[in-house]
């Protein structure tokens, strides 16, 4: 296929889609009943009666219905199989087209990044997903939940710990009906519609967006930060606002994690040394909280301090003779800032 044609091919398969709110509704009410009359369509839509005959003739001319000029004029359903065969085929061949003019962007060259497309938030909320390597934190909608549920499931099947949050909370599928353990290692929901949409893999890839941007807000936009230091601003937001007065819908249980297992939340991973019990060691990379300097701490965890509201987590290493105090993102009390944390038995893992 030549530019030109393919072009043409854009040209001709944008028109065939691009219909208004009125051909819209008068095609599916015709393809509902069958046959209409055109008073008929208005009294079914809320297309006004002098609006009808452009809105069916419009139709009629991408060959979607049929228009019979009786008196009164009828206009009759065709099987969307034949209306949308050539346009199917056209459109099939020009997907193959693009895919060989495409190039892939370069994503790693910018840190923080503003998007107003939906589709462009939601196709890089669907790549924060699969990234996640061990721990993803997720605030959804239930359309949305609907939407990444198979992803969610991955994610959880290749061993990643999912947080999930539903909001707004009176809309969140039943856990009497809905398999939250299916997607989720934890899950809550959140009242009110204006908790954002966010998704964090592994406390630094993250995608922030209000709920507008997902659905028809025309002042729609989120942020994305590629692999940025300054994903910790959304990791902390989940875990200290939106997590914390979220109401449980599925509480974490079921077998102990597998060791090693690495941490971005400190919050995550003090649940899991009190859950595991006994000795382990940590490897916990971050930052010296007085010199900001770079720092791995290794050694046996000899203490822990967790509150029930989960507001404050932290661990005590014990490293070289010396007891290190590690906490969370932007921890100010603490030794260490923690930015990943590994456990296991025996000695610390390798950082």
């Amino acid at each position: 296929m030549s530019s030109e044609d393919l072009r043409d091919t854009l040209e001709r398969v944008g028109e065939a889609f691009n219909l208004g709110e009125y051909e819209i509704a008068a095609y599916l009410a015709v393809l509902e009943h069958g046959e209409l009359t055109a008073s008929e369509i208005a009294d079914q839509t809320e297309i006004p009666q002098p609006r009808v005959y452009d809105t069916v003739r419009s139709l009629g001319d991408r060959g979607l219905v049929e228009l019979r000029e009786s008196r009164p004029m009828k206009v009759v359903a065709i099987d969307p199989e034949e209306a949308f065969a050539g346009l199917e085929q056209s459109f099939a061949s020009m997907v193959t087209q693009l895919e060989r003019t495409y190039t892939a962007p370069a994503r790693d060259t910018e840190a923080v990044s503003l998007v107003k497309s939906r589709s462009t938030i939601l196709r890089y909320f669907e790549e924060v997903i699969d990234d996640a390597e061990f721990e993803l934190s997720v605030s959804v909608t239930p359309a949305l939940l609907d939407r990444f549920a198979d992803q969610f499931a991955a994610a959880k099947d290749r061993g990643v710990s999912v947080e999930l949050v539903v909001t707004p909370a009176r809309d969140a599928p039943d856990p009497a009906a809905y398999d939250y353990e299916r997607v989720a290692t934890t899950a809550r929901a959140r009242r009110g519609i204006t908790t954002p949409i966010i998704a964090v893999a592994d406390g630094n890839y993250s995608v922030y967006a209000t709920q507008g941007a997902v659905r028809d807000d025309p002042d729609r936009y989120g942020v994305i930060f590629n692999r940025s230091a300054l994903g910790f601003l959304v990791s902390g937001f989940f875990g200290t606002v939106i997590w914390t007065t979220s109401e449980p819908l599925l509480e974490e249980g079921g077998a102990a994690p597998e060791l090693p297992r690495s941490y971005a939340s400190i919050r995550r991973c003090v649940k899991d040394i009190r859950a595991l019990g006994g000795t382990l060691y940590a490897t916990v990379e971050g930052r010296d909280v007085l010199s900001g300097e770079f720092r791995v701490v290794q050694g046996a965890v000899v203490s822990t301090e967790f509150e029930e509201t989960e507001e404050v987590a932290s661990i005590v290493v014990e490293a070289d003779g010396e007891s290190v105090a590690v906490g969370g993102r932007v921890a100010a009390y603490e030794d260490i800032e923690a930015h990943e944390l590994t456990l296991d038995r025996g000695s610390p893992p390798d950082p």
